[in-house]
């Protein structure tokens, strides 16, 4: 098995198609990247936060960043053309429940029709070695018997972005299958999610959700606080997207889907993980069950990342207590006023990217 660390070597001076660049994972990929030495080219929506992570991790110099829709198959082709990539990685995404529930036809549009429009746009890109398309943890039909899914498991999704996710994975098969295997060009799909760490300004989601109680004084509301999900740092899972790049570019990665999660010992409830967080951040505001009615969303989620680790030495670096402890001190480092792009690159020069 090999080790799970990341080869700057082979990223420097790599030209990478990133997608999803001003997102949450997004940011925190680009950062590596550039530190790396790679020539990213970044296609994404503008920030829809305020804060927001793109605009706090700043400067981005070293990127080529374009603002723009995966919707739209001209600027996706346009920006294939541009980056002439050799190393692709899809995040651009529509990545809350909630929201897909509000705008289930944009959801399916961006994580389905996206994706094509992407894969599309490759299919003629002369310099191509590898594409990873990053899907999510819930693409899987869960009947909520606690067990944890492995890659072989079924596909489904009762919500919309379950579904779109589900149906982004069949896409991508499908587009790999018929255009790019005759090729050797390997696309492949990584599953992740529930990630935590410094720099979410989302919407609907637990730690920015309790970093904004901490600064009003009020009390968070959880849906659903006994719910369990496979909690992980950021850094985890991109650290897994990147192995599994160099892998597929060498040739010596046959599996076209990972999951990327922690151990069982991390799948924690909701209430749990908020009441850890807010300990670390020293708030004393506490959660509150939330009142009325909210869309279904499934109750118990585990992964099964075993596969990842025998095929591409990759292992989870930060346990429960580590991840809870980086994500209160980029936060509280954030109300302090303190260079945030300077804290990110230490918390990932002590992760271990080869900075």
């Amino acid at each position: 098995m090999r080790t799970s660390t990341v080869n700057p070597d082979f990223w420097r001076g790599r030209r990478v198609l990133l997608t999803g660049h001003t997102g949450f994972k997004g940011s925190w990929a680009a950062l590596w990247l550039t530190r790396m030495g790679a020539k990213v080219h970044g296609l994404s929506l503008a920030p829809d936060s305020d804060p927001n992570p793109f605009d706090t991790l700043a400067d981005w110099s070293a990127i080529s960043s374009r603002i723009g829709d995966i919707r739209g198959p001209g600027i996706v082709r346009n920006t294939v053309a541009e980056a002439k990539p050799e190393i692709v990685l899809h995040m651009a995404a529509q990545a809350l429940v909630r929201r897909s529930y509000r705008e289930p036809a944009e959801t399916f549009d961006t994580n389905v029709m996206g994706t094509v429009n992407l894969l599309n746009a490759l299919r003629d890109a002369p310099n191509v070695k590898a594409v990873l398309i990053v899907t999510s943890d819930k693409v899987y039909e869960n009947k909520e018997d606690g067990r944890a899914f492995r890659e072989t498991d079924p596909l489904g999704g009762d919500d919309p972005y379950s579904a779109s996710k589900a149906a982004a994975e069949i896409v991508t098969a499908s587009m790999a299958r018929s255009f790019f295997e005759e090729r050797d060009i390997p696309v492949a799909t990584a599953r992740a999610g529930n990630v935590v760490g410094g720099g979410d300004f989302s919407e609907d989601r637990l730690v920015p959700d309790l970093w904004r109680a901490g600064k009003s004084g009020i009390p968070v509301s959880l849906r659903y606080p006994r719910a369990t999900r496979p909690w992980q740092h950021v850094l985890d899972p991109v650290n897994g997207y990147l192995l599994y790049l160099e892998r597929l570019a060498a040739g010596d990665c046959g599996q076209r889907a990972l999951n990327f999660g922690p151990g069982n010992a991390e799948t924690l409830t909701v209430s749990v993980v908020a009441d850890r967080v807010m300990g670390a951040l020293g708030m004393a505001t506490g959660w509150v069950q939330a009142e009325g009615e909210f869309p279904k969303e499934k109750q118990a989620l585990t992964l099964d990342a075993s596969l990842a680790t025998e095929t591409i030495g990759w292992v989870p670096r930060l346990d429960m207590e580590d991840t809870v402890r980086w994500t209160a001190d980029w936060y509280r480092a954030y109300n302090e006023g303190a260079d945030m792009h300077d804290f990110t690159l230490a918390q990932l020069s002590e992760f271990g990217g080869q900075l």
